[in-house]
């Protein structure tokens, strides 16, 4: 053991003499294991930080949520063109499908709609996500409250003029005021505030609780009606826990068809989206991108391992008299084979530990800057080490076979 703890510990300095000696020769064809470790590395960090922020962002919604509208969340086999002719989901059908649904734990009736300017005195803030929904949207969503409470049922149904604002649009009007009982401008009519939501940062494309207002769905009913085509209305349905999903789709889709009048043989012209399915879609995404990461980082580490091979041959000629003289004195030829091996394999980890460290220090600027918190796991950073290892011993290995193999009066009188 003693002896293999040597052989390391003499390995590292031949692999630090080649640097100090060979600077430019050693950096240049480390280069390649650098960088292709801080692809493969920032690429999975990368990937990973998303994958935690949309996790965390989904994390209060119940995964077997349904978005009932006429639109899909991933690829189908109808056209476009027949979509678009599918009738928007109506308020009286959420009233209905709310009656006929006992398997239903909560629904809510959402519009999706584009964002506003928001006024307060003197004060304005542009690009607002504005968010009308029914009042149960708190208990399918579960937002958190810094102060004040969400609209209740009378409120809702009644289309009050009341709003619950996210934390950056209340610093942004109000500063370190208090803004419940407060009254804003927003589509050109006076709201008074009386919830404000917790901090949550950015969402995970971009859009944030933060920066959202939301308001009664039936004050824009009232304002607009059901038959504008600047608002996308949508159906949430939060089913009991426990229950079977294919067989509660079947009867939402069941009970939608009769509302409608389709016949049997017709398609069925809505859009029962599971949440489920919308985070299985983007699992396969972020799949896709590490095996993206890992093909344009793996042609760098080729680059690389054979620089360091390069490196390694190199090595095994200039010392070609040091090693029959090893040979002479009786070193075996698992001893030569290991020195050069150990050397390969410490240079890759040189290289290795810098192209990390460079990822540590880009994750610490983006997260300082940007309102995303990137994360270099413990997992990639001993997946980087590792990987570093794998190319060192795989560079190495033939250039450690051919120096253990020369013959000691041989590599001796070379020397000479």
């Amino acid at each position: 053991m003693l002896v293999y703890l040597r052989l390391l510990k003499e390995s590292f300095g031949f692999a630090m003499n080649a640097l100090r000696n060979n600077k430019l020769r050693t950096l240049l064809s480390l280069l390649g294991v650098t960088i292709g470790i801080f692809s493969i590395i920032a690429v999975l960090a990368a990937v990973d930080s998303l994958d935690r922020k949309i996790k965390k962002d989904l994390s209060s919604l119940d995964k077997n949520t349904i978005y009932l509208f006429k639109g899909s969340f991933g690829p189908s086999v109808i056209p476009r063109w027949k979509r678009d002719q599918f009738p928007q989901v109506k308020y009286t059908e959420y009233e209905y499908l709310k009656s006929a649904l006992p398997e239903a734990q909560q629904m809510a009736y959402q519009l999706f709609v584009k964002s506003e300017i928001m006024k307060y005195d003197s004060k304005s803030v542009s690009s607002v996500n504005v968010v009308p929904v029914s009042y149960e949207f708190i208990d399918i969503q579960g937002l958190e409250f810094a102060e004040g409470r969400f609209y209740n049922e009378a409120e809702s149904n009644s289309g009050a003029a009341v709003l619950v604002i996210g934390d950056e649009l209340a610093n942004s009007l109000f500063e370190n005021v208090s803004p419940i009982g407060k009254q804003v401008r927003l589509y050109g009519q006076r709201f008074t505030v009386i919830g404000v939501l917790k901090k949550q940062g950015a969402g995970m494309f971009g859009d944030s609780n933060d920066t959202s207002v939301f308001i009664p769905v039936n004050f824009l009913r009232r304002m607009y009606g059901d038959n504008n085509d600047s608002m996308t209305p949508v159906i949430l349905i939060k089913p009991q826990k426990g229950i079977d999903m294919d067989a509660f789709k079947a009867e939402v889709s069941q009970k939608l068809r009769n509302q409608r009048g389709l016949k049997t043989g017709e398609i069925d012209n809505f859009f029962i989206n599971v949440l489920s399915g919308f985070t299985d879609l983007l699992d396969s995404i972020i799949a896709n991108m590490n095996i993206g990461g890992w093909i344009i980082a793996g042609f760098s580490l080729l680059v690389g391992g054979f620089g360091v091979a390069n490196i390694m041959f190199v090595s095994v000629k200039e010392r070609t008299n040091l090693i029959g003289i090893q040979k002479s004195l009786g070193a075996k030829n698992r001893f030569i084979l290991f020195q050069f091996l150990f050397e390969a394999v410490i240079l890759c980890l040189i290289g290795g530990i810098i192209g990390i460290v460079l990822v540590w220090l880009i994750a610490i600027g983006l997260t300082k800057f940007l309102d995303f918190e990137f994360v270099l796991s413990f997992g990639n950073i001993m997946l980087g080490s590792g990987l570093a290892i794998l190319i060192g011993l795989i560079a190495g290995i033939l250039p450690a076979i051919s120096a253990s193999k020369l013959d000691p009066v041989e590599a001796i009188r070379s020397g000479i």
